[in-house]
């Protein structure tokens, strides 16, 4: 027999989930399980650091989400908020990579097409996209337990019914929780009887909000600063009793005893998903080529126009550029250059400011046979090599300067030529970073505010400064915090929290182009201006194999495709 959890909110569950992804294998390690999941509330901007840092530890991963289902449809023009607001859980897991394509096509237009309070799917998407998926019941927020806990045992058991014959034999399981709620005691009954009158798979799970029992405290504060309240409010959320950790298999056994294969259906699930992910191989978009080319034949040709232009009929470097070329094919480059001197010309050929060129990339000849760069790499003898080389273990970076007022136009003119629903903003976290997270726990403990400011203002103002270091750093920040239990304690619990995401942002120029619909390769969201982002941040894009620019420093362009 073996456990495994299949319901785990990680710290991607904004300001509600404390399962930090960095420690999460390792605990689910220590307690002897072999595989865990990632299911985080509506968002799926965790699950490449899930991957990897389960991989490392020799963790299976099992990659989900716990989608809210809207009753009345997504769509819904004209929204009622007794009723839109409304939604309820379902726990999806991908089996494989068509699940996982199903599943962040789903996400994304929850948030584009259905978002409200929530990011909400309904029925009609389920039955178009349930292939490749394993869906659990969820927890008393599902629809099921909600019609249970109304006394509506038959319409329970008919949506039972209804999602069993939408995901298929053994896709659909019916979950059970014990978390000592009076409330999951009676669903749990109930479900039993779904189980026994309909054959209808039961699995048991622990609603993982953290990893530890004494982790429960942190927890609770971070509650508060994500509702506004204070830990003496007596009217707000709370996780109670506090057994909303990752549970042993010996305590899951104990409380799900006599449940038939309840425990026993989570290595049934482990052994059915097994998505996996590629690094190190690269995706980029075809570039359309004008009629009689291919890539490497009019890379070519732009590059002898680019060379006349610069050298004359002065052929010394003629092998350099050969060989660049050569080396820029052989690694699978040809259409990153393509595209990359398309938009440059576009931006001078409307008189946008474009910079000389900086970097490493300032050391190839083909980048400035294209006018990619305006630096002569032959006249300050730079190195083609430190761009790009066939022992390089990442994707060659040209870092592009346009005029700050107007780099925008060069943003438009990407959405025009690949397509509007092609582009996608890059999404970026705000943290609770040592300055702010002091404050923030604070106001949450009703401390006074100028004891906060006072403990927050000893923290040193250095770029990526933690609350350890800080304590290095200054000596009298270290003595109230070793002499003065309540600066003790406040730092205490600031340090469990350091780090964790607060909330999302728009990257300041990052921009994500596909050659197909951005929905068919990333998850995407809205921020709260509108515009559509992706769910994984720009370095997450690049592990995947995409191709990344900085704009000014700033601004990113990213380019993706098909492979």
């Amino acid at each position: 027999m073996a456990f495994t959890h299949l319901h785990v909110h990680t710290e991607f569950s904004l300001l509600d989930g404390f399962c930090k992804i960095k420690e999460l294998p390792g605990v689910v390690k220590s307690m002897g399980q072999t595989a865990c999941a990632i299911t985080d509330h509506g968002v799926m901007y965790g699950v490449i650091d899930f991957y990897r840092a389960c991989k490392a530890e020799g963790i299976k991963p099992i990659i989900g989400c716990e989608v809210y289902v809207a009753p009345q449809g997504r769509t819904r023009f004209d929204k009622v908020h007794e009723f839109d607001s409304e939604s309820r859980h379902l726990v999806l897991l991908c089996e494989n990579e068509e699940g996982y394509r199903n599943l962040s096509y789903m996400v994304s237009l929850a948030w584009t097409e259905g978002f409200y309070v929530k990011p909400r799917i309904d029925q009609a998407l389920l039955r178009e996209h349930s292939k490749g998926l394993i869906a659990l019941s969820a927890c008393l927020a599902g629809e099921i337990p909600r019609r249970l806990r109304n006394g509506e045992y038959d319409n329970a058991k008919a949506y039972a019914l209804e999602m069993a014959e939408l995901f298929g034999p053994d896709r659909f399981y019916l979950e059970l929780q014990d978390h000592g709620i009076r409330d999951q005691k009676i669903v749990n009954q109930s479900i039993l009887k779904i189980h026994q009158e309909t054959g209808i798979p039961m699995v048991c799970t622990n609603d993982a909000h953290y990893l530890r029992k004494e982790d429960a405290e942190a927890h609770d504060i971070l509650l508060c600063i994500q509702t506004g309240k204070t830990v003496d409010d007596e009217n707000r959320m709370r996780y109670e009793p506090q057994n909303f950790y990752l549970r042993s298999e010996e305590e899951m056994a104990a409380l799900f005893e006599g449940c038939e294969g309840a425990l026993e259906n989570t290595q049934k699930i482990t052994e059915m998903c097994n998505l996996e992910f590629t690094f190190g191989k690269y995706h980029l978009p075809e570039f359309k080529l004008p009629e009689g080319y291919d890539s490497f034949s009019y890379l070519k040709k732009l590059c002898d126009e680019g060379y006349k232009a610069r050298y004359g009929d002065d052929d010394k470097f003629r092998g350099q550029l050969k060989y660049e070329q050569d080396m820029i094919e052989k690694m699978g480059f040809t259409d990153y250059f393509l595209i990359v001197s398309d938009f440059v010309r576009y931006a001078k050929s409307v008189g946008i400011p474009v910079g000389p060129g900086r970097g490493s990339a300032a050391g190839s000849m083909v980048s400035y046979c294209l006018s990619i760069t305006d630096i002569d790499p032959m006249k300050y003898s730079l190195y083609f090599e430190r761009f790009l080389n066939p022992e390089r273990v990442s994707m060659p970076d040209i870092d592009m300067d346009f005029g700050d007022t107007r780099r925008g136009e060069v943003v438009d003119y990407v959405r025009r030529k690949y397509g509007d629903d092609h582009v996608a903003q890059i999404v970026t976290f705000g943290t609770l970073a040592a300055k702010g997270v002091i404050r923030d726990v604070a106001r949450v403990l009703d401390m006074p505010y100028n004891f906060a400011d006072s403990i927050s203002k000893m923290v040193p103002n250095e770029l990526n400064m933690t609350l350890n270091r800080a304590l290095e750093l200054n000596p009298e920040l270290r003595n109230l915090y070793e002499q003065n239990e309540q600066v003790h304690y406040l730092i205490d619990m600031c340090k469990k929290l350091e780090g964790l995401p607060r909330h999302t942002s728009m990257h300041a120029a990052g921009v994500v182009i596909c050659q197909k619909p951005a929905d068919e390769f990333v998850p995407l969201s809205r921020g709260s201006d509108g515009a559509i982002t992706t769910q994984f941040t720009m370095t997450t894009i690049e592990e995947l194999g995409l191709l990344k620019m900085d704009f000014l420093g700033l601004r990113t362009l990213t380019v993706i495709h098909d492979a």
